[in-house]
């Protein structure tokens, strides 16, 4: 069965918000929530062109699951 998600995992750096997937060989960074979306969005797409996505174990039209790591309030 193929995967309906391709995971990525987000977290804070020093200065900008940083992505990176677990499924893939894709990282990027952002300013914003927003434009750390909009860039995972492009690399995922950019990295994924012209793969076949069946082949890679991923379903026709996978959806990005994002995970946001957040510092322990303990």
């Amino acid at each position: 069965m193929n995967k309906l998600t391709i995971q990525v995992r987000i977290s804070r750096g020093e200065k900008k918000y940083v992505a990176e997937c677990l499924d893939l060989p894709v990282a990027t960074e952002g300013e914003t929530l927003d434009e750390l979306t909009a860039n995972i969005q492009e690399a995922i797409g950019l990295h994924l062109e012209g793969e076949d996505l069946a082949e890679l174990g991923f379903s026709a039209h996978p959806t990005i699951l994002a995970t946001m790591e957040l510092e322990a309030v303990a």
